[in-house]
């Protein structure tokens, strides 16, 4: 079901009302899904300090020396380039809430590394907003994080404005090795999203540029 800004916040704010309420984004990369959680995040926290904070699945790529070590390196960014376990172990704990704060981490961009116990999301946090591109893909283990999830998302996004997205993520690097980037790895890895994810609960149509 399509569905706007508003509408998802209403949703989101009474699924956490009593309890954590667990709501995953997914979507294909530059696809607005990291802008998204931060803006239903800021706006929950307006209603009421500190109840909402994000939890990326960016912050379990593997470090580009271990890439490196496994001849991955080119491909940084698809399934097998994050350390799926490890974010299962952690969204486990973030699901049960039974401690007091958990450090978590946090995907550096400009670094493009991942910064350990970057963040710390406290047990009063009561809406728990989770993106990635593969949280909803069909296959194993990734359709096992499904059981964590009180509201799925997923973002759509015309060619146009995702091939400027992409087009302005990597403006730092040479034309040919941005071209490369796109065509081999970025637009793959956003093929096989559109074709192996699940059907989510709501659609979000993003049309900034």
């Amino acid at each position: 079901m399509k569905v706007n800004f508003d509408k998802l916040v209403s949703i989101i704010v009474n699924r956490g009302k009593k309890h954590r309420s667990i709501t995953a984004i997914a979507g294909p990369p530059c696809s607005g899904k990291s802008t998204l959680a931060m803006d239903l995040c800021a706006r929950i926290n307006s209603y009421e300090l500190n109840s909402a904070d994000i939890f990326q699945m960016d912050g379990f790529h593997y470090d580009d020396i271990v890439l490196n070590d496994l001849g991955l390196l080119s491909k940084k960014g698809s399934p097998n380039t994050f350390d799926i376990p490890g974010f299962t172990f952690m969204l486990k704990r973030l699901f049960e809430n039974k401690e007091k704060s958990i450090a978590v981490p946090v995907f550096d961009r400009e670094l493009e590394v991942s910064r350990n116990g970057s963040n710390i999301i406290e047990a009063s946090v009561r809406h728990l907003i989770v993106e990635g591109n593969y949280l909803m893909l069909k296959e194993k283990p990734w359709s096992d994080l499904l059981k964590f999830y009180d509201t799925t998302i997923f973002i759509n996004v015309s060619p146009n404005v995702f091939k400027k997205r992409l087009e302005h993520r990597w403006k730092s690097l040479t034309e040919e090795v941005r071209r490369k980037r796109i065509l081999d790895n970025d637009l793959p890895n956003a093929n096989y999203i559109f074709g192996n994810s699940l059907d989510t609960e709501f659609l979000y149509e993003n049309r900034k540029n």
